[in-house]
């Protein structure tokens, strides 16, 4: 009978020592721009400083945010462009409220290649470049040859935000070449002489790009107010969040560790 009461004791004991050290986890889903490196880092730094959680990221673009939270297959989403109103409107229309919470600011780098003398831009001529009326480097003070401009793909909040902050809300260029993400179109410039693209902050230093200046500014940290291209990256939840889901965002919008985090991956800590 002690036998078996030891046998159960010991049962039950490893039973809780597994419950309580059983891993939470979190299903973070949306943009590139903040789900290729700001959030994973964010994630093992998270896990360093004790939090026992898994964490799963799907950087599919920002668009893929809203959708995952809107069927349920997220915790919460990662967007580098705000809400749409009828992104919203799907939300309200099944009784739910989505919540804003800013995870850093971004400054949208034009870059070229950097063997390219074209280092400085108006934000007009951007917006011909990726219009398509401005189709050689000739035009932009350049030497004579075709612009190849690469851009994100439309599922992408970097594509929207570009578009309207630069491009005064028109529409692309025919000749424009969609990438799937930063690191694609970061690859695609360094490859081509005549190549010009755009990135989030934390891409810009890859060997063979350079970023241009835009209406005399070049993008860094200490210039994002002034430069036009600057926005703020969001993480967006249904309802306040709560459990882990809350204890992260929170950790992560909040503290000196995560801050220094996203610095060092390349973006500005919210203030």
């Amino acid at each position: 009978m002690k036998f078996i009461q030891s046998a159960i004791s010991i049962l039950l004991g490893l039973a809780l020592c597994g419950t309580a050290q059983a891993q939470s986890k979190l299903v973070i889903k949306g943009s590139d721009t903040l789900g290729a490196k700001m959030v994973p880092q964010l994630a093992e730094a998270y896990k360093a400083a004790g939090n026992n959680v898994n964490f799963e990221i799907a950087a599919e673009g920002s668009s893929q945010c809203f959708t995952a939270l809107l069927d349920g297959t997220a915790d919460f989403g990662m967007s580098s462009r705000s809400v749409k109103a009828k992104e919203k409107n799907q939300f309200a229309t099944k009784g739910q409220e989505l919540i804003e919470h800013v995870a850093g600011v971004d400054m949208i780098a034009v870059i070229v290649n950097e063997a390219n003398g074209v280092k400085q831009l108006t934000r007009e001529q951007i917006e011909g470049i990726f219009t398509g009326s401005i189709t050689d480097w000739s035009e932009v003070g350049g030497k004579a040859g075709k612009i190849n401009a690469y851009t994100r793909n439309t599922a992408s909040g970097t594509y929207k935000t570009f578009q309207k902050l630069a491009m005064a809300k028109q529409d692309y260029g025919q000749n424009t070449q969609k990438m799937a993400g930063n690191t694609q179109i970061a690859d695609a410039v360094a490859k081509d002489v005549s190549g010009i693209g755009y990135v989030g902050l934390a891409y810009v230093k890859r060997d063979g790009i350079a970023p241009a200046s835009v209406d005399g500014v070049l993008p860094t940290p200490d210039k994002a107010n002034d430069y036009a291209l600057s926005r703020n990256l969001y993480y967006y939840t249904v309802g306040q969040p709560s459990g882990e889901a809350a204890k992260f965002i929170k950790w992560a919008t909040t503290s000196d560790t995560a801050a220094k985090v996203i610095a060092k991956v390349g973006f500005i800590p919210a203030q």
